[in-house]
């Protein structure tokens, strides 16, 4: 990651901390109060192709002793009262500032992997991770929507497993390596905007 970047990521960490802490608090309390303990989900996700981060986000569904791979239809009736909210407005997310403090993530980059998938496809995930890992990021804002409901249809976590490996995995590392061959900070700035615009509306 370049030092502009960095500093930017950094500067506006710090800022957004600040802004959404009411929000966050909030959140929190609302989390407790319907959906109980704990109130973050944290998952390892990966920033290299042997590197790994706990990437933090608000907890969105009831734990399960066995939980692995990407969420699909059939984790759908584990999605807590106000997780559905949460997931809707991307509001689960705010918690990855701390990531992005730590320096884990950018605000915009390729979505952070599954070590799983790292594992299965090496020789991709070395270039899409050229990258630092983003909160957002081209594949999320074109192919967001189109990957939740390829995922919503399945009804088994083989099956989940099985349409993110084939339909979704070869489609985000075209984005993102896109992303990586022609990013910019007006670039990123662009895509933090139109990310944002689409969310609120």
């Amino acid at each position: 990651m370049s030092l502009p970047k960095r500093l930017f990521d950094l500067a506006l960490a710090v800022v957004l901390s600040f802004v959404l802490l009411p929000v966050m608090v909030a959140l929190a309390v609302a989390i407790i109060l319907f959906d109980g303990f704990p109130v973050f989900y944290v998952s390892e996700r990966m920033k290299g192709t042997g590197e790994g981060f706990d990437l933090v986000k608000f907890r969105t569904m009831r734990s399960a002793i066995s939980d692995h791979g990407v969420s699909g239809g059939d984790k759908s009736a584990r999605i807590t009262r106000t997780g559905s909210m949460l997931r809707a407005a991307r509001l689960d997310e705010i918690p990855q500032l701390w990531n992005v403090l730590r320096g884990d993530m950018s605000f915009v980059g390729p979505r952070p992997p599954l070590r799983m998938y790292v594992n299965r496809f090496p020789g991709l995930y070395a270039e899409v991770l050229q990258c630092r890992p983003g909160i957002t990021g081209l594949a999320s804002l074109v192919f967001h929507a189109h990957e939740e409901k390829l995922l919503a249809d399945c009804q088994s976590a083989d099956e989940s497993d099985a349409v993110y490996s084939r339909r979704c995995v070869p489609r985000k590392a075209r984005l993102d390596l896109i992303y990586q061959r022609n990013q910019s900070c007006c670039m990123d700035i662009w895509i933090m905007l139109k990310t944002v615009s689409k969310r609120s509306s």
